[in-house]
């Protein structure tokens, strides 16, 4: 009952985050990668979400995309589409997401050549058999009803030998069942990845900011929601990654 009473409320904020941020002053809903604080380099604009962009970065990186067909399943507020467009030199973007708004956003807002964004079901994907190369789909799939679906889609659209980048987390049980659905399809694993430590350190490192925004665009009702949304530290969502009861996990998967 509390995790779904959880649910309710990020969805909440989701929904809050689409209709008053009209400066995109949030691009990014993702926790963060950052590993010994090392840093990627970054243009200027870029800089104040670094540690969600290093996510991206380790998951898009995972295999040579230059001149790949990208889908992001769960694209949200296009911010990491954006970053794999404008540095990793793919040769088509496409983005889908469920929520109306989220893809009117990344229309209006994201002028960059070659891309495209869709109001689209993760778990009924609207693309042919064999569409594109690589899928990306990062911290989305576990609001998905049914992830076994999604999964299927996902093998479904990609080309032979195309390759899937996959992140999110869960508690333990949650993961085992992730697992079992990848392994119910012929995806090969080529690699997996626990980064719960990556995640948190990121999380350490981007509380400042974070409470900055917060306090930014948040009014005082919403701020206890939005913190925990954010996982700032010391939030209940930063502490259920500190003491492992959510693990964070990373794949790559070849069709």
């Amino acid at each position: 009952m509390k995790e779904k009473l959880k649910s309710i409320f990020f969805k909440i904020w989701y929904w809050y985050i689409s209709t008053i941020d009209k400066n995109a002053e949030v691009v990014f809903m993702n926790f963060g990668y950052s590993k010994n604080n090392q840093k990627i380099i970054l243009e200027k604009e870029d800089e104040k979400n670094r540690y969600s962009v290093q996510l991206y970065n380790l998951v898009a990186t995972g295999v040579n995309i230059i001149g790949k067909n990208i889908l992001e399943v769960g694209c949200g507020r296009g911010g990491g589409l954006s970053y794999i467009n404008r540095y990793l030199f793919p040769n088509k973007v496409t983005g889908i997401d469920l929520n109306k708004k989220a893809i009117e956003f990344c229309k209006k807002f994201y002028k960059e050549k070659n891309n495209t964004f869709l109001q689209a079901n993760a778990q009924k994907l609207p693309f042919k058999d064999s569409s594109f190369e690589v899928v990306i789909n990062i911290e989305s799939s576990h609001r998905y009803p049914q992830v076994d679906l999604f999964i299927n889609e996902v093998y479904r659209v990609l080309k032979d030998g195309g390759n899937f980048l996959f992140a999110d987390f869960g508690q333990n049980k949650e993961l085992k069942m992730l697992e079992k659905h990848i392994k119910n399809t012929q995806f090969k694993f080529v690699k997996k990845e626990n980064i719960t430590n990556e995640v948190v350190e990121a999380l350490t490192l981007s509380t400042p900011e974070r409470k900055v925004l917060i306090n930014k665009i948040a009014p005082v009702f919403l701020r206890n929601l939005a913190h925990k949304f954010a996982a700032t530290a010391g939030t209940s969502t930063y502490n259920h990654f500190a003491n492992r009861y959510y693990e964070y996990v990373y794949y790559i998967l070849k069709k």
